[in-house]
């Protein structure tokens, strides 16, 4: 029997919240194994993450990108240090084969087929020795994809992994929220016995970024921790539901409500608090919670009815969004079928996202696919991945 090779692969993630860096190593054949072996995380200076937020304030379009060249490279010098510190530390007590470097995001524009993420690959190849794997979304992008969202490859295995009865939704709250759907085989009445031609995968709307934003703006907090600011305001309920409508009008003036287009790939620029000015701290959160969880709940209800799916049977979160109690109870009862956080399956919920990139760091290096058709919109399934080895 031919055994697959498995690799120790160093997946490194900075999300939206430029806040620090996600380390995970995971042990895997780049398919259906799937070891645990780190996760850690490293928090950036105050230097690091003022300068990330002063930059993505700046960067609104492509042109800025160029204008702003010099910051960006400044920045981008800093960020790779700081990975390649993590790195040595990391190194110093386990070994592995390659990095998984994701990078800082500051600007992604679907539209536009940019993604722009901070981190010099080469560089952070020749200081830590190593096989270095980056620029996951240019390859995608080049061949008709939104270049994200990129997990649902990996959510796909923790789904196989986990055994749970299908169709199940996999939610990821970040600073962005994303869904995979792993559907069943009957689906569409057609036997599709591969997972992968089973799965799809999108953005669908905030994460936690209007939650931070109105906490960081409002208060000395960075975000709302447990919910309990939302959970003592009051929602108010006009300014929802015309705040409802208007989601609800871009996403019918968006290309991907057509039936066969299943993707969409947001930045956080593309939400803004405008509607919640002038509510109190309390008020502003709760409404801002209802309005977030509306969005995730109204997607997942209305699956039947807009993308002619069958309904649920398990919703897994992960993401830091989890931790937000009031949030998750507010899905919780407007959903009909169970809800688990993804701790409960043994994998730590912060930290999916780096051991995704471990994960797909591993399939780049064995040249297999990390995006799909039904997952970025790409042509056909598409390797990613620019593979460095500078030492």
């Amino acid at each position: 029997m031919h055994m697959s090779k498995n690799y120790y692969s160093l997946g490194l993630m900075s999300g939206t919240s430029g806040d620090g860096v996600d380390a995970s190593i995971i042990q895997s054949d780049g398919e259906n194994a799937y070891k645990v072996i780190l996760d850690k995380y490293f928090v950036y200076n105050k230097d690091i993450c003022k300068n990330i937020h002063k930059l993505k304030e700046k960067i609104n379009n492509p042109l800025d990108l160029i204008n702003f060249s010099k910051e960006t490279e400044s920045l981008e010098k800093k960020i790779t240090l700081f990975h390649a510190e993590v790195v040595d530390y990391v190194a110093k007590k386990f070994d592995f084969d390659f990095i998984g470097f994701h990078g800082q995001t500051i600007f992604h524009d679907s539209g536009k087929k940019i993604s722009r993420q901070l981190g010099n690959g080469k560089l952070l190849s020749y200081l830590s020795k190593k096989t270095v794997v980056y620029n996951f979304r240019e390859n995608d992008q080049k061949n008709g994809g939104e270049g994200a969202p990129l997990t649902p490859i990996f959510h796909a295995l923790l789904v196989e992994k986990f055994k749970t009865k299908l169709p199940t939704i996999v939610l990821n709250i970040g600073g962005i929220a994303n869904v995979t759907v792993i559907n069943d085989l009957a689906y569409r009445r057609r036997e599709r016995k591969n997972i992968l031609d089973r799965m799809n995968g999108l953005d669908i709307g905030p994460g936690n970024c209007l939650i931070d934003q109105w906490m960081k703006k409002n208060s000395k907090k960075n975000y709302d921790i447990d919910g309990s600011t939302a959970r003592s305001g009051k929602i108010n309920k006009i300014i929802l539901e015309k705040a409802l409508d208007n989601w609800q009008n871009k996403l019918e003036d968006s290309h991907w409500t057509n039936k066969i287009k299943w993707y969409r790939s947001y930045d956080i620029k593309d939400f803004d608090l405008s509607f919640v000015h002038g509510l109190s701290l309390k008020d502003g959160a709760a409404t801002l919670t209802e309005y977030t969880s509306e969005i995730y709940t109204n997607f997942i209800n209305n699956l039947v009815l807009d993308y002619d799916r069958p309904y649920p049977k398990k919703i897994i979160i992960c993401g830091g969004g989890r931790k937000n109690k009031f949030l998750i109870k507010s899905i919780a009862k407007k959903i009909k079928c169970s809800l688990d956080l993804i701790d409960k399956y043994g994998v730590n919920g912060d930290f999916v996202e780096s051991q995704a990139f471990a994960y797909l760091a591993i399939r780049s290096y064995l040249n297999l696919p990390i995006s799909f058709p039904g997952t970025t919109g790409v042509n056909r399934p598409c390797p990613g991945g620019t593979i460095i080895k500078n030492f």
